[in-house]
Protein backbone atom coordinates (compact mmCIF):
# COMPACT_ATOMS: atom_id res chain seq x y z
CA UNK A 1 0.00 0.00 0.00
CA UNK A 2 1.48 3.36 -1.12
CA UNK A 3 2.34 6.31 1.27
CA UNK A 4 -0.36 9.08 0.91
CA UNK A 5 1.08 12.59 -0.80
CA UNK A 6 0.70 15.70 0.73
CA UNK A 7 1.73 19.03 -0.11
CA UNK A 8 2.34 21.99 2.61
CA UNK A 9 1.76 24.76 0.82
CA UNK A 10 4.42 27.42 1.22
CA UNK A 11 3.00 30.73 0.45
CA UNK A 12 5.80 32.32 2.38
CA UNK A 13 4.24 31.75 5.95
CA UNK A 14 3.76 28.78 8.35
CA UNK A 15 6.36 26.23 10.04
CA UNK A 16 6.61 24.70 6.58
CA UNK A 17 9.60 22.03 7.90
CA UNK A 18 8.07 21.47 11.47
CA UNK A 19 4.46 20.36 9.40
CA UNK A 20 6.64 18.35 6.88
CA UNK A 21 8.70 16.84 9.44
CA UNK A 22 5.24 15.96 11.55
CA UNK A 23 3.83 14.35 8.72
CA UNK A 24 6.20 12.50 7.44
CA UNK A 25 6.35 10.83 11.18
CA UNK A 26 2.97 9.47 10.59
CA UNK A 27 3.65 8.05 7.49
CA UNK A 28 2.97 10.83 4.77
CA UNK A 29 5.55 11.67 1.82
CA UNK A 30 5.33 15.39 2.18
CA UNK A 31 6.38 17.97 -0.68
CA UNK A 32 6.86 21.98 0.60
CA UNK A 33 5.80 23.79 -2.61
CA UNK A 34 4.20 26.78 -4.08
CA UNK A 35 3.28 24.61 -7.54
CA UNK A 36 -0.43 24.57 -8.36
CA UNK A 37 -0.09 21.30 -10.08
CA UNK A 38 1.51 19.43 -7.59
CA UNK A 39 -0.88 20.63 -5.25
CA UNK A 40 -3.97 19.36 -7.63
CA UNK A 41 -2.11 15.77 -7.60
CA UNK A 42 -1.62 15.24 -3.57
CA UNK A 43 -3.89 13.02 -1.54
CA UNK A 44 -3.87 16.01 0.87
CA UNK A 45 -3.22 19.91 0.82
CA UNK A 46 -2.23 21.16 4.23
CA UNK A 47 -2.38 25.47 4.06
CA UNK A 48 -0.28 26.61 7.16
CA UNK A 49 -0.23 29.88 8.49
CA UNK A 50 1.82 32.06 11.52
CA UNK A 51 1.53 35.76 11.78
CA UNK A 52 -1.48 38.70 10.54
CA UNK A 53 -4.48 37.46 8.64
CA UNK A 54 -3.83 40.11 5.79
CA UNK A 55 0.34 39.08 6.08
CA UNK A 56 -0.98 35.58 5.19
CA UNK A 57 -4.12 36.40 2.50
CA UNK A 58 -0.91 38.53 0.33
CA UNK A 59 1.03 35.72 0.24
CA UNK A 60 -1.92 33.23 -0.46
CA UNK A 61 -2.82 36.04 -3.56
CA UNK A 62 0.56 35.55 -4.78
CA UNK A 63 0.61 32.19 -5.65
CA UNK A 64 -3.03 32.04 -6.37
CA UNK A 65 -3.67 30.04 -3.36
CA UNK A 66 -6.80 30.77 -3.23
CA UNK A 67 -7.69 29.56 -6.09
CA UNK A 68 -5.77 26.27 -5.31
CA UNK A 69 -7.61 25.73 -2.07
CA UNK A 70 -11.11 26.81 -4.25
CA UNK A 71 -10.81 23.88 -6.77
CA UNK A 72 -9.52 21.11 -4.69
CA UNK A 73 -12.87 21.61 -2.26
CA UNK A 74 -14.96 21.71 -5.44
CA UNK A 75 -13.23 18.45 -6.46
CA UNK A 76 -14.16 17.22 -3.03
CA UNK A 77 -9.97 16.48 -2.37
CA UNK A 78 -9.10 16.90 1.21
CA UNK A 79 -7.60 20.16 2.78
CA UNK A 80 -6.57 20.99 6.09
CA UNK A 81 -5.83 24.34 7.64
CA UNK A 82 -3.47 25.12 10.64
CA UNK A 83 -3.97 28.08 12.74
CA UNK A 84 -4.00 31.25 10.46
CA UNK A 85 -4.13 28.75 7.88
CA UNK A 86 -7.86 27.44 9.57
CA UNK A 87 -8.40 31.51 10.16
CA UNK A 88 -8.02 32.56 6.03
CA UNK A 89 -10.71 29.56 5.05
CA UNK A 90 -13.59 32.06 6.71
CA UNK A 91 -14.89 34.93 4.77
CA UNK A 92 -13.25 38.22 6.04
CA UNK A 93 -10.70 38.90 9.12
CA UNK A 94 -10.94 41.73 11.32
CA UNK A 95 -8.10 43.06 12.87
CA UNK A 96 -6.16 46.35 14.40
CA UNK A 97 -9.69 47.62 12.88
CA UNK A 98 -8.77 46.74 9.88
CA UNK A 99 -11.18 44.32 7.83
CA UNK A 100 -9.45 41.78 4.88
CA UNK A 101 -11.28 39.53 2.78
CA UNK A 102 -10.27 35.53 3.10
CA UNK A 103 -10.81 32.59 1.17
CA UNK A 104 -14.11 32.67 1.81
CA UNK A 105 -14.50 28.56 2.24
CA UNK A 106 -17.04 29.14 4.88
CA UNK A 107 -19.16 32.36 5.83
CA UNK A 108 -18.43 34.67 9.05
CA UNK A 109 -15.14 36.70 10.20
CA UNK A 110 -12.24 35.57 12.71
CA UNK A 111 -11.99 38.38 15.13
CA UNK A 112 -9.98 39.26 18.45
CA UNK A 113 -10.63 37.24 22.03
CA UNK A 114 -11.74 39.19 24.58
CA UNK A 115 -9.84 37.99 27.04
CA UNK A 116 -7.51 39.58 29.41
CA UNK A 117 -4.58 37.80 28.67
CA UNK A 118 -3.28 38.00 24.96
CA UNK A 119 -2.09 35.89 22.95
CA UNK A 120 -3.54 32.67 23.95
CA UNK A 121 -0.42 30.15 24.35
CA UNK A 122 0.33 27.46 25.35
CA UNK A 123 -1.70 23.88 26.24
CA UNK A 124 -5.58 23.77 25.98
CA UNK A 125 -8.12 20.90 26.02
CA UNK A 126 -10.70 20.97 23.01
CA UNK A 127 -14.33 19.59 23.49
CA UNK A 128 -14.70 17.64 20.25
CA UNK A 129 -17.40 16.73 17.79
CA UNK A 130 -19.13 14.16 18.26
CA UNK A 131 -18.25 11.75 15.31
CA UNK A 132 -15.07 13.63 14.96
CA UNK A 133 -12.55 11.99 12.42
CA UNK A 134 -9.87 14.35 13.71
CA UNK A 135 -10.09 13.27 17.53
CA UNK A 136 -11.05 9.37 16.68
CA UNK A 137 -8.98 7.63 20.03
CA UNK A 138 -7.84 10.91 21.77
CA UNK A 139 -9.56 11.07 24.96
CA UNK A 140 -11.31 13.91 26.39
CA UNK A 141 -8.32 15.32 28.53
CA UNK A 142 -6.32 15.21 25.27
CA UNK A 143 -4.26 18.91 25.00
CA UNK A 144 -3.07 21.00 22.28
CA UNK A 145 -0.73 23.92 21.98
CA UNK A 146 -2.17 26.61 20.41
CA UNK A 147 -0.63 30.23 19.92
CA UNK A 148 -3.39 33.00 18.60
CA UNK A 149 -4.81 36.21 19.33
CA UNK A 150 -8.20 35.76 16.76
CA UNK A 151 -10.07 33.29 16.10
CA UNK A 152 -13.49 32.02 14.48
CA UNK A 153 -15.86 32.54 17.62
CA UNK A 154 -18.95 31.78 15.96
CA UNK A 155 -19.91 29.39 13.35
CA UNK A 156 -22.19 30.25 10.34
CA UNK A 157 -21.94 27.38 7.53
CA UNK A 158 -23.15 24.28 6.77
CA UNK A 159 -25.46 22.33 9.62
CA UNK A 160 -23.27 19.43 8.58
CA UNK A 161 -20.14 20.63 9.62
CA UNK A 162 -18.70 18.69 12.93
CA UNK A 163 -17.38 21.93 15.36
CA UNK A 164 -14.38 21.49 18.02
CA UNK A 165 -15.15 24.15 20.63
CA UNK A 166 -12.05 25.39 23.18
CA UNK A 167 -12.12 28.16 25.51
CA UNK A 168 -10.01 31.00 26.68
CA UNK A 169 -11.98 33.10 28.56
CA UNK A 170 -14.51 32.94 25.45
CA UNK A 171 -15.38 29.82 23.31
CA UNK A 172 -13.87 29.85 19.58
CA UNK A 173 -13.91 27.19 17.50
CA UNK A 174 -10.57 25.09 17.89
CA UNK A 175 -11.25 22.61 14.51
CA UNK A 176 -14.05 22.40 11.76
CA UNK A 177 -14.74 19.13 9.68
CA UNK A 178 -16.64 20.09 6.87
CA UNK A 179 -16.54 17.76 3.86
CA UNK A 180 -13.35 17.58 2.32
CA UNK A 181 -11.97 21.23 4.58
CA UNK A 182 -11.35 20.77 7.45
CA UNK A 183 -8.83 23.08 9.80
CA UNK A 184 -7.18 23.54 13.29
CA UNK A 185 -6.59 26.72 15.32
CA UNK A 186 -4.11 24.76 17.16
CA UNK A 187 -0.78 23.72 15.65
CA UNK A 188 -0.78 19.82 15.78
CA UNK A 189 3.02 19.88 14.55
CA UNK A 190 3.32 21.75 18.14
CA UNK A 191 1.17 19.18 19.98
CA UNK A 192 3.13 16.14 20.41
CA UNK A 193 1.32 12.74 20.61
CA UNK A 194 -2.11 14.12 20.51
CA UNK A 195 -0.86 16.54 17.35
CA UNK A 196 0.62 13.37 15.77
CA UNK A 197 -2.70 11.36 16.49
CA UNK A 198 -4.67 14.11 14.95
CA UNK A 199 -2.24 14.65 11.76
CA UNK A 200 -2.51 10.34 11.29
CA UNK A 201 -6.36 10.58 11.47
CA UNK A 202 -6.45 13.15 8.43
CA UNK A 203 -3.79 11.33 6.72
CA UNK A 204 -5.54 8.19 7.01
CA UNK A 205 -8.53 9.64 5.61
CA UNK A 206 -7.12 10.80 2.62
Amino acid sequence: MRSKSVVVLDYGSGNLRSAQRALQRVGAEVDVTADSVASAAADGLLVPGVGAFEACMTGLRKISGERIIAERIAAGRPVLGVCVGMQILFARGVEFGVETTGCGQWPGAVTRLDAPVIPHMGWNVVNSAPGSALFKGLDAGARFYFVHSYAAQRWEGSSEALLTWATHQVPFLAAVEDGPLAATQFHPEKSGDAGAAVLSNWVGGL
